[in-house]
C-alpha cells in the first residue's frame, strides 16, 4: 500500500471505507482526475460492491477536456491554469453533474517531473462535491512523480469520507432536534 500526504501508511482501505459508506447511504460517486490520472477510480473499482455506488469518472488530462468533458469554465482554465482550486471545484462538481452522481471527487496539480506553468511539483487541489456544497483542500507534496500521484489519491478518499461524515445520515435517523435531514441531491 502505498503512503499518504505525511509519508505514511493508511490503516485499512480509505477505497472501501467511502465504498461501504455511501452504500450504507444509498449514495453515488463520480471522479474526475487530472493528476492521477485513473489511479482514484482505479483504488475504488478495486472494491468488490462498488457497482452499486460508482457512476464512473473522467481522465481529463489535457486540460482542453477539463472544459470539454467536466464542464470547467474555459475563461477559468485560460485564466488561472489547470491547478487551481477553483478549477477542482469545477472538476468535482461537474463530474457529479455530468455523472449524476450525488458526489463526486477531482483531483488536479503538478506530479513532476517538471514545475508546470509556474506551479512547483506536488502542489495539488482535491476538491468533493456534495449535496451540501463542495470542499477543496490544498497538499503541498513532497517526494516523486509516483508519490504524489499515490498521496493524492489518499487524501482525496479521506476528504471524501470526512465530507460523507459532515453530511450525516441522509435518512434523517439520528438528528438533532426533530430536523429532518433534506434527501436533496439524492438519485
Amino acid at each position: 500500500m502505498d503512503t499518504d500526504a505525511k509519508n505514511e501508511r493508511p490503516v485499512g482501505s480509505p477505497a472501501a471505507a467511502v465504498v461501504h459508506s455511501l452504500h450504507e447511504r444509498h449514495e453515488t460517486l463520480a471522479t474526475v482526475e487530472s493528476l492521477t490520472g485513473g489511479l482514484l477510480s482505479a483504488s475504488i473499482v478495486e472494491i468488490a460492491g462498488v457497482s452499486g455506488v460508482y457512476r464512473g469518472g473522467l481522465v481529463t488530462y489535457a486540460t482542453e477536456l477539463k472544459s470539454e468533458l467536466a464542464g470547467v469554465p474555459a475563461e477559468l482554465l485560460a485564466e488561472r491554469g489547470p491547478v487551481d482550486p477553483d478549477v477542482a471545484r469545477a472538476l468535482a462538481e461537474g463530474g457529479r453533474r455530468r455523472c449524476e452522481a450525488d458526489w463526486g471527487l477531482a483531483t488536479t496539480g503538478v506530479a513532476g517531473p517538471e514545475p508546470q506553468d509556474g506551479k512547483p511539483v506536488g502542489l495539488v487541489y482535491l476538491a468533493a462535491a456534495g449535496p451540501a456544497g463542495t470542499t477543496v483542500r490544498r497538499l503541498d507534496l513532497d517526494g516523486g512523480r509516483d508519490h504524489i500521484r499515490a498521496a493524492a489519491v489518499i487524501e482525496a478518499l479521506r476528504l471524501l469520507a470526512e465530507q460523507i461524515q459532515a453530511a450525516g445520515d441522509p435518512t434523517g435517523a439520528g438528528v438533532d432536534e426533530g430536523v429532518a435531514a433534506s434527501p436533496a441531491g439524492r438519485r
